[in-house]
């Protein structure tokens, strides 16, 4: 009977994962890497490591290290400890293999690994990619994935600090934003009709 827990098994070291990836290509499979601190997974961190896993056929996530986090997010960040982000991560069915690393960036590790595909965020401008040039000078692709609208893992982070009574009258706020909007819309389309009848 296969462990409960047996998908932890997916977070490895460096030099534990790149082994894996060697027997990986062996068989065939074409790897893809992407990257990211994953602090409080959402609905968009999931849908975009399905997208790039769909890219190839084994998916590597290197997920910042607290300390890494807290240069890039400053105070207060990571919410959740290195450990736990990985372990969230590994238990994704779109994921096949996590590592963490400290450095600022992940480049490091691309070089390591040497991955087929390399995937980021369409937020990313391409030349602003850490490791598109070293992928795409071996013959990789680098591709870039569209992101969920309104997901974030900042934005979940400034709803939970709210009070309810807050976040209601937030969520009100909104909603009268929203009717203000498709009543001036409303408005504009039927004083253009009116124009269009006089014109006639």
């Amino acid at each position: 009977m296969k462990r409960a827990t047996a998908y932890q098994d997916k977070v490895g070291s460096l030099a534990r994962v790149r082994a894996r990836l060697r027997k990986a290509r062996r068989d065939g499979k074409r790897i893809v890497f992407t990257n990211g601190c994953f602090d409080l997974l959402h609905p968009g961190h999931v849908r975009y490591l399905a997208a790039a896993r769909a890219r190839g056929d084994a998916l590597v996530v290197a997920v910042n290290s607290d300390r890494s986090v807290r240069g890039l997010k400053g105070p207060g960040r990571p919410v959740q400890t290195e450990a736990a982000r990985a372990e969230v991560l590994a238990a994704l069915e779109a994921v096949d293999h996590v590592v963490i690393f400290d450095a600022p960036t992940p480049l490091e590790v691309i070089v390591a690994l040497e991955p087929d595909v390399l995937a980021k965020g369409a937020d990313w401008a391409l030349e602003d990619i850490v490791g598109a040039k070293e992928v795409r000078a071996r013959g990789g692709k680098v591709e870039r994935i569209p992101l969920v609208q309104g997901q974030s893992t900042t934005r979940l982070i400034e709803r939970s600090a709210k009070s309810p009574g807050e976040a209601k009258a937030s969520a009100r706020k909104g909603k009268a934003r929203a009717s203000k909007r498709a009543d001036e819309a409303g408005g504009a389309a039927r004083r253009s009709g009116r124009g269009a009848g006089r014109g006639t």
